[in-house]
């Protein structure tokens, strides 16, 4: 009797955990303002102080043609392919200078939700 109770119990908890880290495209696009001032999102758009980032989630970094990435960058890429699926994404938009030593992004994005929002929001530029 206890068991069907205890995995309804863990299927709820984790329908409730995909759902909280699911995020909002329009308000992903009212945070990426911040983002506007190094970065674009037009598909075919220009790279700025950072990369465009157009079709970003789930394509491999360090590979927008035409933007000269650092060498910090560089460097983490020699470790191994790099992908920008949602985790690595939250990873480098709560810390970018922990995720790549000296990388030039400074923005942090200290809230899982903006995080969230912001991912999803990229997400929906294909």
């Amino acid at each position: 009797m206890r068991l069907p109770i205890l995995t309804a119990l863990v299927l709820a908890m984790s329908t409730s955990f995909a759902v909280a880290a699911e995020g909002d495209v329009k308000k992903g696009e009212k945070v990426f303002k911040k983002c506007k001032a190094c970065h674009t999102v037009k598909e075919g758009g220009k790279n700025k102080v950072g990369p465009n980032l157009f079709g970003i989630v789930d394509a491999e970094a360090g590979k927008r043609e035409g933007y000269k990435y650092s060498k910090a960058f560089k460097a983490k890429l020699e470790e191994g392919k790099l992908v920008w699926d949602e985790e690595s994404l939250h990873k480098w938009l709560e810390k970018p200078q922990k995720f790549i030593k000296k990388s030039k992004m400074t923005l942090k994005l200290k809230k899982e939700k903006q995080r969230n929002d912001v991912i999803a929001y990229l997400k929906s530029l294909k």
